[in-house]
Formats: C-alpha cells, sequence, structure tokens
C-alpha cells in the first residue's frame, strides 16, 4: 500500500525555547504570520485515499441543500462556503457510497463545519449560551418513533439537522440509531468542553484535552455512516468491544492529530487554543516545532498499533464464533476507518480552509459569514457594540 505524508506544522516566531503560559496571546502574536514554513512531520498513513466520482453529484445537491434550510444565505457566503469544497472529505470517506448516500454524508459534512464555525467568536467561550443550542439540536433526534416537528420550522442550524436526523434513520435498526444518537450528542456536547478550555486560566494536560476532542472532532458518527452506507449494522457486543472500541478510538486520534497539525496556524491566528500541538507545546513546555514531532510521533504509534489489532482480527473474530456475513460487515467497518484516515489527510492539504485564504478568513476577529447562527439577542447586541468604530 502506498504510503501518505503529511507535511505540515507551524513557526512561530518567539517561540524557540519558551513555554506558552498564554495560548490565547500567543495566537494573536503568530496571526502575522502569513506564510509559516512548514516543517515535515511524517505522518504514515498505509491507506490508500480513493474517491467517489459522484462528488461534483454531491456538491450541487449540498449547495442547494444549503441555501433552502437557510444554512447559507447570500452568493457571496455561498462562494465562500465552496471554495471549502467540504464535499469532496465525503467522497474520501466514502468512496463506495451511492449518489443518495453521498449527497447525504455531504449534507451532514456540511451542518459539522458550519456548526463548529459558531464557536470561533465571543460564543466559543460562553459555555453557558451553549448549552440551551445543543439542546435544542438533541431534542430533534427520536429513536421512538416518535413524529417529528416539520422541518421547515426553527432556526437554520436546527432545520439542517432534523433533516440529516430524518434521512439518515430511516429504515435503520434502532441499536444503530441509538449509537448514531448517542454520537451525535456527544459531539454536540463537546462544545461546552471546548468553550471552558477557551475561557479557562490554563490548558488542560493531553489526555484530559483529549477526553473532549475525540468528541468534538466528529469521527463516530462518521464512522457510524460507515454502517449505514453498507447496509447493516454491527451487533452491540462486537461494535462495543475490543478490538472494534479501540480501533475506533485509534482511528479518531488519528484525524485529531492530521488536522491539529495542518489547521495549527489556522488556529494560532484565530486564538483558538483547542489544538493537541498547542496543549503538549504547554504541558511539555516547548516549541512548537517539537510538539509537532511529538504529535506526529504519535500518531504513527498509534497507526502501527492499528496495523496490529487489524491483523489479529480475522483469529479473534473466528475464535468468537461470528458469522461469515457479519464478518464481511466487520471488515468494510475496518476498511471504513482506513478510509477516514486517508481520506482526512488527504483532503486537509488541498482544502483552502487551511491555507492562507482559510487563514485569513478568520484572523484580526473576523469570522465566516455563516457563523452567527446560532448566536443570541445579547450576543448579537455585543457583537454590534464590538463593531461600532471608536477613535484611536
Amino acid at each position: 500500500m502506498r504510503q501518505a505524508c503529511i507535511v505540515a506544522a507551524g513557526r512561530a516566531a518567539d517561540t524557540q525555547g519558551v513555554c506558552m503560559a498564554n495560548a490565547m496571546a500567543s495566537g494573536r502574536r503568530n496571526r502575522l504570520l502569513t506564510d509559516p514554513t512548514r516543517r515535515t512531520a511524517a505522518i504514515r498513513i498505509p491507506f490508500p485515499a480513493r474517491f467517489n466520482p459522484q462528488a461534483e453529484r454531491a456538491r450541487r445537491h449540498s449547495l442547494q441543500w444549503l441555501q433552502e434550510t437557510g444554512l447559507l444565505t447570500g452568493e457571496a457566503a455561498t462562494a465562500e462556503y465552496d471554495a471549502l469544497r467540504l464535499e469532496r472529505l465525503m467522497a474520501y470517506f466514502y468512496p463506495d457510497a451511492t449518489g443518495n448516500d453521498l449527497e447525504l454524508a455531504a449534507d451532514f459534512n456540511a451542518w459539522f463545519f458550519i456548526f463548529d464555525d459558531q464557536f470561533d467568536g465571543h460564543l466559543g467561550m460562553r459555555p453557558e449560551a451553549i448549552e440551551p443550542v445543543v439542546d435544542s439540536l438533541v431534542r430533534t433526534m427520536t429513536t421512538d418513533g416518535a413524529p417529528q416537528v416539520s422541518g421547515g420550522h426553527g432556526p437554520p442550524l436546527v432545520r439542517g439537522f432534523r433533516d440529516i436526523w430524518r434521512r439518515a434513520t430511516a429504515r435503520t435498526p434502532y441499536n444503530w440509531q441509538r449509537r448514531f444518537r448517542t454520537h451525535w450528542q456527544a459531539y454536540m456536547a463537546a462544545h461546552l468542553g471546548e468553550a471552558r478550555n477557551r475561557s479557562a486560566q490554563r490548558l488542560p494536560s493531553l489526555e484530559q484535552f483529549l477526553k473532549v476532542r475525540r468528541d468534538s472532532i466528529g469521527v463516530q458518527p462518521c464512522l457510524d455512516f460507515t454502517e449505514r452506507c453498507g447496509g447493516y449494522a454491527l451487533p452491540d457486543e462486537l461494535h462495543g468491544s475490543y478490538p472494534l472500541r479501540e480501533m475506533r478510538e485509534i482511528t479518531g486520534d488519528v484525524v485529531i492529530f492530521v488536522n491539529d497539525i495542518v489547521s495549527l496556524v489556522k488556529e494560532l491566528a484565530a486564538g483558538d487554543v483547542n489544538n493537541s500541538v498547542m496543549v503538549l507545546r504547554e504541558q511539555k513546555c516547548c516549541t512548537l516545532d517539537q510538539s509537532v514531532a511529538y504529535i506526529a510521533a504519535r500518531a504513527n504509534a498509534h497507526l502501527a498499533r492499528f496495523a496490529q489489532l487489524a491483523g489479529a482480527l480475522p483469529k479473534a473474530l473466528s475464535e468468537r464464533g461470528v458469522l461469515p456475513e457479519v464478518r464481511g460487515h466487520i471488515d468494510h467497518y475496518v476498511e471504513g476507518m482506513g478510509h477516514l484516515m486517508a481520506g482526512n489527510l488527504a483532503w486537509s492539504l488541498a482544502t483552502s480552509r487551511y491555507d492562507e485564504t482559510g487563514i485569513a478568513a478568520v484572523s484580526g476577529g473576523r469570522q465566516r459569514p455563516w457563523a452567527y447562527l446560532a448566536v443570541t439577542r445579547e450576543s448579537c447586541g455585543e457583537r454590534a457594540r464590538r463593531s461600532v468604530p471608536t477613535e484611536s
């Protein structure tokens, strides 16, 4: 198998030998770097990055869906969103998905990123303001057959997610719906933990950070969708036990580490501290380069462990007496983990979200045009007051 290598890192002007006492201040300093040198951090992902040829169909569908739900308004916002080519990430994640399934995946991925961008500004430091947003979304997820409110009601984030939930869970087994709901709820709730990190006096340890980040990265709902694309739901006793549980965690961690290396300069520019490179830099009191190298090495160790577990899986399943049909489903599921890891890397190195354009879009207090869908009336007033020019 061919190996994919990532070249990513950030160069900070004053980081050599200096501990990051305040990550937010460090982010402000690093906004000045518009073209940082990227150090080599070779994360070797031994899976091919395959691509679904129906990506363009998914792109056209998703743009229309975003406009119909009100998640995108106006030509400028639509063009800025389209330039990110988020549907291509799903084409890597689900290279064999049908056209309809890839359209749905592109929609929920669009929702993922738009929801995530709500917290780049002031709202992202206010857990008490995020909680009602999360609650309104969690209430849309029914697994007991209860009727849902018509998709035309509620704010765009709620309307969009309600539609995704309805389409994704149609004609799916209850045990899969329950897992899907649990993983989505954990993803949403993790934004409260990230808000606490942003407003805390000091950053958590790397292990404490990962407890939250493993949910906020959103990998688990994506792996659930791997099952849906394959037309099966793994038995709970296999899905929740060794080794699949550990392999899922490894998949999530590798996606986290790649994302945090590639997005490092963008997050320094935005002043966001929820990045494993920055967390480790403060914990070890080292340079950014050293922290990137450590994170890359940890990703490679995880990948070696994943290969070990995957190699031992057939024998373990045989000893447990798992039926051949279910073993085929597990093979598909494990292959899907590889698609997520390889596809995340391939897309991250190509998207404008993390290049100079993406850095500029969140520098100097700027936010994406769709980043105000979850703001409260109070937050709107604060935003307006901050936008009033003052004499200097």
